[in-house]
């Protein structure tokens, strides 16, 4: 039986997705329970999938590929993957090697204790080797507390276990949509339902190959209207 379900969500990630992969099954053999990898790639015209397709799985480790053909979007390939998941505790990541693998075993053994970890740039520890994207992250992040009247440091991160109960009561058909913005939904929705939440640092480095889909100015429009679609409907 599945304990740990890895969702990555990926599109022209070839240059990343072979050494992403044998990192993560590298940090799950510490763990010492059946783990899968689910990539779920929007058809990347570089080739991605096929090179997941002839990766070689580690004992313990299963990789399962899906390969969507009309749906596209960061949100909702993630919840493609959770909704295909098997494990009792899921973790999502990205696959640029921002979310640092060898974070992996301590935020799932952290899911006895809590119901969400979120891999943290702005608790003590944590922090990003691109200097604009982290001010930038630092003021939004401001801005969302004090719209939201909360006390999560990284609501943008992305980066992050839940146990697969506590992911479920959240309802998240209406969570998963959109880009990152997913993000300040769960965590709105996660800290309402009283989770019990825990940051923990995390450092991104600058991306290894490939090239960012963000879109700064259309991310910006997003995910402030987010925050005020949460802060005046709750949705």
């Amino acid at each position: 039986m599945v304990s740990t379900s890895i969702i990555l969500p990926t599109y022209n990630e070839s240059g990343n997705i072979e050494n992403l992969l044998t990192a993560i099954e590298d940090n799950l053999l510490s763990l010492v329970e059946p783990a899968e990898i689910i990539v779920v790639d929007d058809q990347s015209p570089d080739g991605t999938a096929e090179i997941v397709r002839h990766h070689k799985c580690v004992s313990g480790v299963t990789v399962h590929l899906i390969v969507r053909e009309t749906e596209r979007g960061l949100a909702s390939a993630i919840r493609c993957g959770i909704d295909e998941s098997k494990g009792n505790k899921i973790l999502v990541m990205d696959t640029d090697f921002n979310h640092d693998p060898i974070i992996i075993p301590r935020m799932i053994l952290l899911l006895q204790y809590y119901d969400l970890v979120i891999g943290s740039r702005f608790v003590q520890g944590g922090g990003m080797e691109d200097r604009a994207r982290n001010a930038f992250s630092q003021v939004f992040n401001m801005f969302i507390r004090l719209i939201l009247w909360h006390k999560i440091q990284d609501n943008l991160s992305g980066f992050f276990a839940i146990r697969r109960e506590a992911l479920f009561s959240l309802g998240h058909d209406s969570i998963f949509k959109g880009y990152g913005e997913f993000f300040i939904r769960l965590t709105y929705q996660a800290r309402h339902k009283n989770f019990s939440i825990l940051e923990i640092p995390v450092f991104y480095k600058l991306r290894k190959e490939g090239q960012s889909k963000s879109n700064f100015v259309r991310m910006l429009i997003d995910y402030t209207a987010a925050v005020l679609s949460l802060r005046f409907s709750g949705k």
